[in-house]
């Protein structure tokens, strides 16, 4: 099984159908009432003509007038309802938007997201979906009803009188090659200002990510100036966009004022030569009034669709990055399950092609149950061996298997489900203590979680708590210490019930006391499971079944601290410097 490529482009319309198709009847019955509302507008110049001759003739007139309020609220109820129609189905369109959107984003490839900043792709979730709304009404529907009614009243205005039909389609004509040339404009502009907007989430997100470290650095005021500048270069794309979107829409509204001062100047004229009566050009006239909403909605639609095209491309962007295959969750181990077994074969990687290699040819095995603890300098290539166990990244050459079946022939839910991985700098969400607990294993009874609450020595934390498990931690964890983020991510890795447990530096912010006591329960679980651990303490160590001693993206040497302090010189220096304190 391989990892999802990127997808080819498409264009920016077939997309936008992807994301309306499944709406496409509430779609169509929206713009059926849109359409019945323009053929009841276009009756009433017909009826204004009929009632202008009863006038003229002395005949009653209160039957058309009736008929003419009846059209005028038959109008009203239809364009409202149709109104309603579009603007929910539109909604709709952007939530499926973002659903699509956010859950392929969560199946990305780490290295995708290594290359990408977080705000930059949260503004595509929640900024350029959002302009989906007005594509799908004003572009999508306005492009058709208002380009089917603008060929309606085209057809009623040739029938009441060719000669001026032909006087206003030739000033359109004159209007339509000057949108021509604003139009491309209006979708550069977009595109950059919705691009700024991304910059800018993307220097938010970056700051306040780290605003403990910006304000300890006093460095607010250029951090502050990096997100105004991005502010103001999406206000400068936006503030041309919308210049040319008012230089299109006054163009359309000067060629309509245009063709009804030169209809009525060529009408008067046909008027007082007999070739046509009055209630003609009366009707014709107010054929060219009707005539500027469908003009408008046309303009309205093709500047708006620019816009949408822009943010379409920014989702496209996002949807193309490589992701992970869509898969269903895998079930955890039943308990008692038996311990995975794992080997490296001369696994050779690096991050980026432009980067050098962490691993050069690592080779080693770790048989089911008992821990094997890993140690070596800093960038030795101990972190990356649990990146690559976990499919985070995949080697460039080599072989990795997991119960002596290669990682790339396992299904990744199954893969991960039989994992527990406690990262390096024990990442707890934002929400209460029961759900980061509960992260990893949602359906956990509470004796399981009771039991490692004491295993890892939290059950002092909860009771003093004011709200116990329910209790809010704080964006990242906050309001928990380094120790107490760490417990938190031991448990809720043992709450997965793992045949292989990872622990990247899991004690490093423990107290003395407490790193006992977890080291103890770390020994427990290494009898009926396999534990690998990345340990800078000879405590952690000298516990482990197996040893694997790193330098410079190799293994060195494998075996027992005895071992190893008798037999790796590099190994001898670090248990005589780094673990002093414990060492004898």
């Amino acid at each position: 099984m391989s990892l999802t490529d990127a997808q080819p482009e498409v264009p920016a319309w077939r997309l936008l159908l992807g994301y309306v198709r499944p709406h496409r009847w509430a779609l169509l019955a929206g713009a059926l009432l849109a359409l019945a509302t323009g053929a009841t507008g276009l009756v009433l110049p017909l009826v204004a003509r009929g009632l202008i001759d009863d006038l003229s003739h002395d005949r009653p007139i209160g039957r058309a007038l009736l008929g003419m309020a009846a059209l005028v609220v038959t109008n009203a109820a239809v364009g409202a309802t149709g109104s309603y129609v579009l603007r929910r189905t539109a909604e709709s369109v952007v939530l499926g938007a973002r659903r699509t959107l956010s859950s392929y984003l969560l199946r990305l490839r780490i290295p995708a997201v290594d290359r990408s900043e977080p705000g930059d792709l949260m503004s595509r979730i929640t900024s350029d979906t959002t302009l989906l709304r007005e594509v799908t009404t004003d572009s999508l529907v306005g492009i058709g009803t208002g380009g089917l009614t603008l060929v309606a009243t085209v057809v009623m205005m040739g029938l009441v009188d060719v000669v001026l039909l032909g006087v206003t389609l030739a000033v359109i004509l004159c209007a339509g090659t000057v949108l021509g040339v604003i139009v491309p404009r209006i979708n550069r502009a977009s595109k950059q200002a919705q691009d700024a907007v991304g910059l800018m989430g993307a220097a938010l997100e970056r700051i306040l990510g780290a605003l403990r470290t910006v304000k300890a650095s006093g460095a607010e005021h250029r951090e502050e100036a990096a997100v105004h500048a991005a502010a103001e270069e999406s206000w400068r794309q936006s503030v041309r966009a919308a210049k040319w979107s008012a230089a299109a829409g006054n163009t359309a509204g000067l060629a309509m004022q245009i063709a009804f001062i030169t209809v009525l100047a060529v009408g008067g004229a046909r008027v007082a030569t007999g070739a046509v009566d009055v209630g003609t050009l009366v009707a014709f006239l107010l054929y060219v009034f009707y005539l500027m909403s469908p003009i408008q909605q046309v303009v309205g639609a093709v500047t708006q669709y620019q816009t949408g095209a822009a943010a379409l491309a920014r989702i496209q962007e996002a949807m193309r990055l490589p992701a992970e295959p869509a898969a269903l969750p895998a079930p955890l181990p039943s308990p008692g399950a038996e311990p995975a077994s794992l080997t490296f074969d001369d696994v050779r990687f690096r991050y980026a092609d432009d980067l050098p290699y962490v691993h050069h040819g690592v080779t080693f095995a770790v048989p089911a149950r008992g821990m094997t603890a890993f140690v070596g300098p800093s960038g030795a290539g101990k972190t990356t061996v649990f990146a690559l166990i976990e499919r985070f990244y995949d080697p460039e050459a080599g072989v990795i298997t997991v119960d002596g079946r290669e990682l790339d022939r396992w299904d990744l839910p199954q893969l991960r489900s039989a994992i527990g991985y406690v990262e390096q700098d024990a990442p707890v969400l934002s929400g209460s203590l029961r759900d980061n607990l509960l992260l990893g294993n949602p359906r956990a009874d509470e004796a399981e979680i009771v039991r490692v609450l004491k295993t890892t020595r939290l059950d002092g934390l909860v009771a003093r708590l004011p709200r116990g498990l329910d209790t809010l931690v704080g964006h990242r964890g906050t309001k928990l210490s380094g120790g107490e983020r760490q417990r938190v991510a031991i448990a809720r890795a043992l709450l997965r019930r793992p045949r292989l447990l990872l622990l990247d530096e899991a004690t490093s912010q423990l107290d003395a006391v407490n790193e006992a006591a977890l080291r103890d329960t770390v020994s427990d679980v290494a009898r009926t499971t396999t534990v690998l651990v990345v340990a800078h303490r000879l405590s952690t160590v000298t516990t482990a079944d197996r040893i694997v001693v790193m330098d410079a993206g190799r293994v060195r040497a494998v075996g027992t601290h005895r071992e190893l302090v008798a037999g790796d010189p590099l190994y001898a220096e670090l248990a005589a410097t780094q673990f002093l304190a414990t060492a004898g």
